[in-house]
This record gives C-alpha cells, sequence and structure tokens, in this order.
C-alpha cells in the first residue's frame, strides 16, 4: 500500500495527460446499450470523534447498477475509504471496493480493490473544479492482481439566479498498466461522461441528476460496449 500511495500522490498531472491521450479510439465492433445507476455518498470529518481528529476523514458509498428498463439489476459497488486533510483543498485517501457483479448468462463474480487516492479542489469565478486521481489494485480470479489509475476532472458551476442550482460535469478514464488474463491487455480501459444538474437542499446534502455515457473495451480492445445511462447521486457532507 505504501508503494500505490507514492504513486498516487505524485500522479495527478501524469493522469491528466493520460485521460486525454487515452481517449477511447473506438474498437471494430460497439454494441450499445442502456441503464441506470444510483450511488449514495456520504463523508466528513473525524472530529466527531475527538477534536484532534478533525482532519481525519471518512467516506462511505455505495451504488446499485441496472439493465435496461429497470429489469435486471447487475452491479453493486461498495466503498470505503479514510483520509487525511492536507489543506482545505488537498486531501489523500487509501480504501477499499467490493463490486458483485451478476451479468445476464455469466457466473457471479465479486471484484475487491486497494487503493489510495489525492483529490484536489480548485475553486474559481465560474465554478468549482476537483481532481481526483484514484490507483486500484484490482483483485479478481486466481494470483494475478490488475494495477489500474483512473482520473477524474469534475466541474460545477451554480447558476447564478438560483445559487442552490448547478450545472454539473465530470470525466473520468480509466488506465489498464499491466496484461491479466481475466483483466484484460495493457491499455486504454474505458472512459465515464457525465452532465447533469446539482440541487443543494442544505449545506450538507446535495442530488445530482443526469445522463452518464460509459465507453468500455474489450479485453482485447477489439470490441467495446457504450452504455447510455441515467444517474442519479445524493452526497451527504458532516
Amino acid at each position: 500500500m505504501s508503494v500505490n500511495f507514492v504513486k498516487a500522490s505524485f500522479s495527478p498531472l501524469f493522469l491528466l495527460i493520460l485521460s486525454v491521450f487515452a481517449a477511447p479510439g473506438y474498437a471494430d465492433e460497439l454494441t450499445e446499450d442502456s441503464g441506470a445507476w444510483m450511488q449514495a455518498v456520504a463523508e466528513g470529518s473525524m472530529g466527531f470523534i475527538d477534536p484532534s481528529l478533525k482532519n481525519g476523514r471518512i467516506w462511505l458509498e455505495g451504488q446499485t447498477r441496472f439493465d435496461g428498463n429497470w429489469d435486471h439489476w447487475y452491479q453493486g459497488m461498495v466503498r470505503a475509504a479514510v483520509g487525511y486533510s492536507l489543506s482545505d483543498r488537498a486531501t489523500i485517501w487509501a480504501g477499499y471496493t467490493w463490486l458483485p457483479t451478476q451479468n445476464i448468462g455469466k457466473s457471479y463474480i465479486a471484484q475487491q480493490d486497494v487503493w489510495p487516492a489525492f483529490r484536489y479542489v480548485l475553486p474559481t469565478e465560474i465554478g468549482t473544479f476537483t481532481f481526483r486521481t484514484l490507483w486500484e489494485t484490482n483483485f479478481l480470479l486466481g494470483d494475478q492482481v490488475r494495477e489500474r489509475p483512473r482520473q477524474m476532472i469534475k466541474f460545477m458551476h451554480p447558476f447564478e439566479y438560483e445559487p442552490r442550482l448547478s450545472f454539473i460535469a465530470w470525466d473520468e478514464a480509466f488506465y489498464r498498466l499491466n496484461t491479466t488474463t481475466w483483466g484484460g491487455k495493457t491499455g486504454f480501459d474505458q472512459n465515464r461522461a457525465f452532465a447533469g444538474i446539482g440541487w443543494n437542499f442544505n449545506k450538507n446534502v446535495r442530488g445530482e441528476l443526469g445522463y452518464l455515457n460509459q465507453y468500455v473495451e474489450d479485453a482485447n480492445h477489439v470490441n467495446a460496449t457504450m452504455h447510455h445511462l441515467g444517474m442519479a447521486s445524493v452526497f451527504v457532507s458532516f
């Protein structure tokens, strides 16, 4: 974990460049489908445990994912992490993810990940940019592990006529650093792009609703799937 943490701590700029140049090249065969994702995220300070822990952070997240017209649940996700606020803008994390999956016609599998992450929040006059580098070590089948860094860039622009309402857009690129039997060949893995609106119910609760485009290449970079998804999120801070 300490080695991965070092990688993640100096890699945001590298992965930002990577997310641009590793954009999907569109495989020979492209399959398109639809579905919906829902997520709930809670994040806050450990200061409620003890004031001396105010710079410590907790991140809890759950997702559920459906195919088509809500007729088949195919994937869930549970994520938990602890972090430390280096400043009011920069935070480092160490976390764990469990990803159970039940695709139609395939056996149930459950991927597990451990990861460090670095997040930087940049307020500007036009809105807030958030940069997140997350370096996953993926475990699924056998004794092979896959190293998969991912870079997210998110933009939030509150509307002047109603500050509680915001335009939300983000993009996240995934890249396979090594070849594994189950995880595919080295190279571009997938890209997720979201656009929608956000609403601040109060200072602690925000909702987001919009369209998510997920482009995923297969193990050999020959075929790909593009998922057209509706996505609803709730963020709770404490």
